[in-house]
Formats: structure tokens, sequence, C-alpha cells
């Protein structure tokens, strides 16, 4: 059974004008099909463009050109009425969970308004759906007359996804959901949104720096670098057999619970900083910081192509019939024959 594309991501690229010639390319030219139930991991250094995409998909940053197709139709090219409707069935869990609500604004004003906006209740029918959310994400219905400043940064976050569930969308956006909460709290926030995908059959963006959250929460991993997308793969099979060099010392810097383990595992250590997306770097936009890299590495900008089944890389020093690069003769690029 071949799983069902809810949405379709083209080509999306957003650039930042800052006035002269200079455009920070935050988004460079993705392409990704979601699937319907699935979550899609999305992981990368801090400022490589993840949150970016995330809003780009939702319209929340305008993208400069692609397409993200969501039942057939283009999202990125909808007008404001049309995107409106689709509003409803796309919803988004923000990063910080205090500043996505309004201090001035109850529990129950800010869970209740979406349900109001697309007409979804009105007034008891508001009352009643606000309280079966809140113990849906495991508050009590009680709370619906306190403020945001009222609770923890966990319930705060709770509140947040209430708010995204109150009008039963098909996707979800979760833009870094966890990482400004506790540790303890953080595990609490993933089994919660796991268990919701299963009853409520949601298809989640998970954004996460965090490696071992994607681990725990993902189906598929896509690894982003610069502002592309430069690995995808299955969960277990990217954190067991990861192909391209960045997304090795990306995993190589999770730590194992075992000390004996993690105290004779050699981490993959990368020199230098993220180049900046005003000025990326001409050809491989890793290649500055790649211990496997070779002059055609600095001419040639790698395509994603499937190295396994089901499992993409973008580097022209692997295909599939050479897929570790330590196996590669020097000076080779087997991926451009």
């Amino acid at each position: 059974m071949v799983a069902e594309t809810l949405l379709a991501i083209r080509d999306l690229k957003v650039h930042f004008k800052l006035g002269g010639d200079r455009v920070v390319k935050a988004v460079d030219g993705v392409t990704i099909d979601i699937l319907r139930g699935e979550t899609l991991g999305l992981v990368g250094e801090s400022g490589c463009g993840k949150s970016t995409l995330g809003r780009a998909v939702l319209r929340l940053t305008e993208p400069t050109s692609g397409q993200v197709f969501y039942r057939d139709r283009d999202l990125a090219h909808l007008s404001g009425k049309q995107l409106r409707e689709q509003r409803r069935h796309l919803q988004i869990i923000f990063q910080d969970p205090y500043a996505s609500l309004n201090p001035r604004m109850t529990v129950g004003q800010i869970v209740g308004e979406p349900l109001e906006t697309f007409r979804l209740a009105r007034g008891r029918e508001v009352e009643q759906r606000v309280q079966e959310l809140l113990e849906t994400v495991g508050l009590s219905k009680r709370f619906t007359k306190r403020y945001p400043h009222e609770f923890s940064g966990g319930q705060r976050q709770r509140i947040g996804i209430a708010r995204a569930l109150a009008v039963d969308p098909d996707f979800i956006v979760a833009d870094e959901p966890i990482s400004a909460l506790d540790v303890s709290i953080q595990a609490q926030i993933m089994n919660l949104l796991e268990k919701l995908r299963r009853e409520k059959n949601l298809t989640y963006l998970f954004i996460s720096h965090d490696l071992r959250a994607i681990r725990h929460v993902s189906d598929r991993v896509a690894v982003m670098y610069l502002g592309k997308l430069v690995e995808i793969a299955d969960a277990k099979t990217i954190y067991q057999e990861p192909l391209m060099p960045y997304t090795k010392a990306l995993i190589s810097a999770v730590p194992v619970p075992d000390p004996r383990i993690e105290a004779t595992r050699q981490r993959i250590m990368l020199e230098g900083d993220v180049p900046s997306p005003i000025n990326p770097p001409a050809g491989c936009p890793f290649h500055t910081r790649c211990p496997y890299a070779i002059d055609v590495c600095k001419e040639v900008v790698p395509q994603l192509v499937e190295i396994k089944p089901a499992h993409f890389a973008a580097c022209v020093r692997i295909s599939p019939k050479m897929p570790h690069i330590e196996d590669v003769p020097p000076g080779a690029a087997p991926g451009l024959e």
C-alpha cells in the first residue's frame, strides 16, 4: 500500500533582501513530500532555515518562489480569501509557548478564538469545546478563566497545542515545540503529540535541533544545511547508517545513554562555522567544512539522489553503487558518473 501524499513541497525558496545586492537565502530550493499520518522530522544546526521552511509552508512567511500543494491546491499562490479557507486544516505550534499566547486573554478565549473565527461553534458550544480540548491535552477544564502567566512553561505549551487542535486540522507544523521547556517536561509533550497523532490521524512537520527528540517522534527525517535538504531517510535508517558527511557529524554528537559506549565512541568534529546565507559558498554548501571534500565539490551543486531505497542524499562523492563515502577512492566523484 502506497502512502498518500498530504503536502507536496516543490522547489520552495524564501529569500530576504537586505538592500543593494545582498540577499539572505534562508530556504533555497526545497522539494519534499509529507505523507498523510506521518511525522517528518526536520533537523539541522541553528540558522539553517528549518523554522523559515515551516512558516513558509503555512504562508506565515511569504515564499519567494516554489509551490506547496495541499489537496491539489497550491497554497503558495492562493489569494488571501482562498488561503483563509485552508487555514483551519493547517496549524502551527510555536517554539515559545509564552510569546505565542496573548497575555490579555484568558485560556478560554485563546483556545476558543479559532472556533469563533471559523464559525465552528457558538456560545455555550464554544465553552464546552474549550473544556474538552483542555482535558485532551492534560489540563483541567477549570483553567478556562486563568491567564497565560499563571501557568508553567509545559502547561503553556499544552495550551498552544489545544489552540492548534481546536479546528481539527490535518497538518501541524511543530516548530521546536520542546526547546523552551525543562528536560523533565519535554518527554511529556512529545508523548502527548504522539498520542494525539494516533488518535486524530494528524500529520506533523516536527522541527528541532535536538536529534534525540527527532529520533523519538519521527517516522522519516530530513536533514537541512544552509537552506537546502541534504539527506532524507527513514528515522531508524538515518541514525544507524547516515550517508552524508554532515549527517554523520550530527548523529555522532548525540549522547549515548550507556557510559561505556559513550566513553569509547568517536565523535566527528566539524571545523569552522556554518557559512553565511548572505554569501553561501559555490558548489556544495557543505564543502567548506567537509573532511571528504575535493575540488569538484567547490564547483558542482549536488542534487538529492536516491542512493538506497527511500534513502536520498545530496553528495557527488557517493552513488547507488558506492553509497559509503569511506570506501570511495581518493579524488573520485561517483555521483557525477
